[in-house]
C-alpha cells in the first residue's frame, strides 16, 4: 500500500487566492491590512527572510513594514517598539521575528503584543483562550494542520490521535485543537517511555519535535493519517535536504495518508500567517473582549 499524498503547496494557493480576495473586501469597506514585522540582531542574517515576508504579503495584496533593531538592542528597546506598534491604529498585524538575542527575554516580549494583533497567536492571552476553544487568534502551525485534516477529509471525531512534541507553538495547540474536534489525544514527548506503543495505536499522528526521521514504520499504524510538522536540514552527499521528524520513505508504505517535507505543512502554515494578518484586521474593526 502506498499513502496518498496530501498537497500543503495546493492547500497554501487555495488559501493565498481567497486570502487577497479577502483583503480587497477589507478595502471596500473602508479598511486595510498591514503587517508590521519585528527583527532584532544581525540585519545581514534576516535580510533574505525579510525579503520573503514582504514578497508573499505583496502576493495577497497586505503592506508589509520591517522594523529591524540592531545587535546592541535591550529588552526596554524591543518591548517600546511593540508598545508603539499597538498604538499605531495604521498597523493591523505585529510579527516578532525568532529568535531574538541573548540577553532579552522572548515571552516577555510576546506578551507585550496586543492580542488583536498578533498574527501568530503567540501571545498568553491567545494561547490561554485556545484552551476554551475560543482564541481571538491562534498558533499558525496548529491552524495549518487543522486546514490540511479538513482539506484530506479527515474528521478527528472520535480518532484515537496522537501528538508527538508538546511546543507552546505547534504541539500543545494542535493536541488542544484535535480535542476540541472530539479526538481522544494522547501527547507525547522526550520522557515518553516505549513511543511506539503509543504512536502505533494512533489513527492520526502528527509529530512536530524537529528530530529528523524520528518516526519510523513500525512506530505508524497501518493506514494511520500522518501529519508531518518537521523541518530539519540534513547533510546528505555533500548537500543540505530538508526532511521532516518522519522517515518518509520508510512511512509512505504503510500510512494512509501523509504529508511530505517539504511540500506540506511548511507552506499551508506560511498561507494561514497572511490568513490570521486579514482576520486580525477584521477583528481590530468590531469590540474587544482584551484590553492591552
Amino acid at each position: 500500500m502506498s499513502a496518498k499524498l496530501i498537497d500543503g503547496r495546493a492547500v497554501a494557493k487555495r488559501l493565498k487566492t481567497q486570502t487577497a480576495a479577502l483583503v480587497d473586501e477589507v478595502r471596500l469597506a473602508g479598511g486595510s491590512v498591514r503587517l508590521d514585522a519585528v527583527m532584532v540582531g544581525d540585519p545581514s542574517a534576516g535580510a533574505i527572510y525579510a525579503r520573503s515576508q514582504e514578497t508573499r504579503c505583496q502576493e495577497v495584496g497586505i503592506e508589509y513594514r520591517l522594523h529591524a533593531l540592531g545587535t546592541d538592542a535591550t529588552q526596554e528597546d524591543v518591548e517600546g517598539l511593540i508598545g508603539r506598534l499597538n498604538r499605531d491604529g495604521a498597523v493591523t498585524g505585529i510579527l516578532l521575528n525568532l529568535p531574538l538575542p541573548e540577553g532579552i527575554d522572548t515571552p516577555a516580549v510576546q506578551y507585550r503584543i496586543d492580542p488583536y494583533k498578533d498574527v501568530e497567536g503567540v501571545n498568553p492571552s491567545n494561547i490561554g483562550l485556545l484552551f476554551y476553544d475560543s482564541p481571538i487568534m491562534a498558533p499558525c502551525t496548529a491552524l495549518a494542520v487543522m486546514e490540511i485534516l479538513t482539506e484530506a477529509g479527515v474528521d478527528p471525531k472520535g480518532m484515537n490521535a496522537c501528538v508527538v512534541g508538546i511546543g507552546p507553538i505547534a504541539g500543545r495547540p494542535i493536541a488542544l485543537f484535535l480535542q476540541h474536534e472530539m479526538a481522544t489525544v494522547t501527547a507525547c514527548h522526550e520522557a515518553t517511555r516505549d513511543l511506539a506503543a503509543h504512536t502505533s495505536q494512533a489513527d492520526l499522528l502528527v509529530v512536530a519535535v524537529g528530530v529528523s526521521g524520528l518516526i519510523k514504520a513500525e512506530h505508524v499504524k497501518r493506514g494511520a493519517v500522518v501529519i508531518d510538522v518537521g523541518i530539519n536540514r540534513v547533510e546528505e552527499g555533500g548537500e543540505t535536504k530538508i526532511v521532516g521528524d518522519v522517515d518518509f520513505e520508510g512511512v509512505v508504505g504503510v500510512a494512509g495518508a501523509i504529508t511530505p517535507v517539504p511540500g506540506g505543512v511548511g507552506p499551508v502554515t506560511v498561507a494561514m500567517l497572511l490568513r490570521s494578518a486579514v482576520d486580525a484586521a477584521c477583528r481590530q474593526r468590531g469590540p474587544r473582549r482584551i484590553e492591552v
